[in-house]
């Protein structure tokens, strides 16, 4: 795995430098078309916003992903199970450090992995996910995030997604000039032969150029997808687990409201619920479900990377080219499955912590949930009528 993590750095860094020309061009394209002899300029403005953008996303990237998400960070006594399971995972990939733990208030069914490496890495779920998988399914599923973590791959998406919203920034801002303007409308409507060719490169560049660079974004995606439901496979000797979690998540129909079209490929499953076929599937942020669903189910009890290198041979036709060595299976989890009503309540209950709800215990059995805007004042329990102070 260690080789086949250091060529998708090398892919990625490829990436990067063909990100990196793209926004040149974008920036030498639009300058040249507001001032003919000024594209040079525009190269150094390009590069030079790209730069500001790369560091504001190195540093904070993870935090401005946070906040976009709506996700808010919670506390173990919020969510023991799903804490559990996190720790679980981060003793399985090797991580030294338990990722910070975030929940989205969401009934769509998603999650996404963000931070520049393995020391500031967070990790969010949404509600609705927490909700519908049992123990085995969430593994599963924190598994293929942390294995997004452990490969470095968070650094990378972000970096691109930087990129990218840069080109189609700039490119936007031309679009814009040019359609108010107008090619004859700059320079008193003189051009030469070749200036007007540098126009019609300046034009094609504003218009295609968002579109490679999210073809670029989205194949180093959906390559590294794979690469981290093996890494799942692997932590939890389990594939079947996060093999029915993407079977859930398929089946949902909820959109992440969150979700942008930017950020779509951090998240396990497209977020924007778009299904693409043929053609279209060039600008699909995620491999078909029910392709990774068939692999992780072709691995029978051999859950190690030779087991998935050698199930993606079966059904893609080709390697997916990680170092193999085998692991072997377990059983299903030994710990009783939560049911959906215990499921539900336990996330609710976390989200009404976050909202700074009081809890009390009233010795009648029943567990009053009180708004923050009754504290100081006097509750009579609905079942027993006990008078309790909220504090």
């Amino acid at each position: 795995m260690l080789e086949q993590i250091r060529a998708n750095r090398r892919r990625a860094l490829v990436l990067v430098a063909g990100m990196a020309v793209l926004l040149a061009a974008v920036g030498y394209g639009l300058a040249e078309y507001a001032a003919p002899g000024a594209g040079a300029f525009g190269v150094v403005v390009a590069l030079i916003v790209w730069s500001i953008q790369a560091l504001v996303s190195y540093y904070s990237g993870d935090s401005i992903v946070l906040r976009i998400s709506d996700a808010r960070k919670i506390e173990k006594k919020d969510h023991p199970v799903l804490f559990n399971v996190v720790e679980e995972m981060c003793v399985a990939s090797g991580l030294s450090r338990v990722p910070d733990i975030y929940i989205i208030d969401d009934d769509a069914l998603n999650a996404f992995a963000t931070g520049r490496d393995p020391q500031h890495a967070s990790v969010a779920v949404t509600a609705g996910l927490l909700k519908e998988l049992d123990r085995d399914e969430l593994q599963g599923v924190i598994g293929h995030e942390l294995g997004h973590v452990n490969n470095h791959d968070v650094l990378y998406m972000m970096m691109l997604a930087v990129m990218m919203g840069t080109i189609i920034l700039l490119a936007g801002l031309g679009r814009r000039v040019l359609f108010r303007t107008g090619p004859g409308t700059r320079t008193g409507g003189r051009r030469s032969r070749g200036g007007g060719i540098i126009l019609i490169v300046a034009i094609l560049l504003m218009i295609f150029a968002p579109i490679l660079a999210q073809l670029l974004y989205l194949a180093l995606s959906r390559r590294r997808e794979y690469l981290s439901d093996a890494s799942s496979a692997l932590y939890t000797r389990y594939p079947e687990g996060l093999a029915r979690a993407l079977e859930k998540l398929g089946r949902s129909t909820q959109k992440l409201h969150s979700a942008t079209p930017a950020l779509a490929p951090m998240y396990i499953v497209n977020p924007l619920k778009v299904t693409a076929t043929g053609l279209s599937d060039l600008t699909s942020t995620h491999p078909p479900l029910s392709e990774r669903i068939r692999i992780l189910r072709s691995m029978g009890g051999n859950t190690g990377l030779a087991g998935y290198d050698e199930a993606f041979r079966k059904v893609t036709g080709r390697p997916v080219g990680v170092v193999a060595f085998a692991a072997p299976g377990r059983p299903p989890s030994p710990v009783p499955p939560t049911e959906h009503a215990d499921r539900v309540r336990q996330t609710t209950d976390a989200l009404w912590a976050l909202n700074d709800y009081i809890f009390i215990d009233c010795p009648c059995g029943t567990r009053l949930k009180i708004p923050p805007v009754y504290a100081g004042k006097k509750i009579e329990c609905p079942h027993c009528s006990r008078v309790h102070e909220v504090h």
